[in-house]
C-alpha cells in the first residue's frame, strides 16, 4: 500500500507576486494542505534559497513561504538550492522516514522546480501525482499558461517502464490518508 505525502514546492512570496493565476493556485494549494492535514497526510515544503536573486536569498522577505500556505509548527521544510528538490537535500531520507511512496506535487515554478522534482521523484521510484491546477509560473520563454499546459501534458506522457506521472486537478485528488 502507498503512503502519500503532499509536496509543496517553492510557494514563496517573491515568486507568487509574478505568476500566472497566482491567487487561484494558492487557493488550490491551500485546499490541498487543509485536506492533507485533516487526513493525517504529511505535508512537506521545499523552500528555494537562491544564491544571486536578492528577493529569494535566505532570510529575505520574498524568501518566506507565502502566508496563505505557510507550514504549521512541526511540518517539514527542506531548503534547497537547485531546481531538483532531491539534489543535495535530505528530501529522499525524510520521505523514506515518513514511509512515503507516493507524492502529490504542487507549487512553483512549473518549468523549473516542479518539472525537475517530478522527474527526479519518478526516477527514484515514487508514485507522482501532479496537481494540474496546483502549479504555475511566470512568463519566460513562453507565456505561463502555455508552460503549464505543456508540462501537464508532457509530464503525464513521460516514457517510464514501471509507472507514469498522473496529472489531475485538485478537486479529483482523493488519496489523502492512503
Amino acid at each position: 500500500m502507498s503512503r502519500t505525502a503532499l509536496l509543496v514546492i517553492d510557494v514563496q512570496s517573491a515568486l507568487i507576486a509574478n505568476v500566472e493565476r497566482g491567487a487561484d493556485v494558492v487557493a488550490a494549494i491551500r485546499g490541498l494542505i487543509e485536506r492533507a492535514r485533516a487526513s493525517g497526510t504529511p505535508v512537506v515544503y521545499l523552500q528555494h534559497c537562491h544564491t544571486t536573486y536578492e528577493p529569494m536569498k535566505k532570510g529575505a522577505p520574498g524568501w518566506l513561504i507565502h502566508p496563505q500556505v505557510e507550514p504549521k509548527p512541526g511540518e517539514l521544510v527542506i531548503e534547497k538550492t537547485a531546481s531538483d528538490g532531491f539534489y543535495d537535500t535530505n528530501l529522499q531520507g525524510e520521505l523514506e522516514r515518513l514511509g512515503a511512496t507516493r507524492l502529490i506535487v504542487c507549487g512553483l515554478q512549473t518549468e523549473f522546480c516542479v518539472d525537475a522534482t517530478c522527474r527526479a521523484a519518478l526516477s527514484r521510484g515514487f508514485g507522482v501525482i501532479l496537481v494540474s491546477d496546483g502549479h504555475t509560473t511566470s512568463d519566460a520563454v513562453v507565456p505561463a499558461a502555455i508552460a503549464v499546459q505543456h508540462h501537464n501534458r508532457a509530464l503525464a506522457n513521460l516514457a517510464h517502464p514501471h509507472q507514469r506521472i498522473v496529472v489531475i486537478p485538485s478537486a479529483e485528488i482523493d488519496v489523502f490518508g492512503a
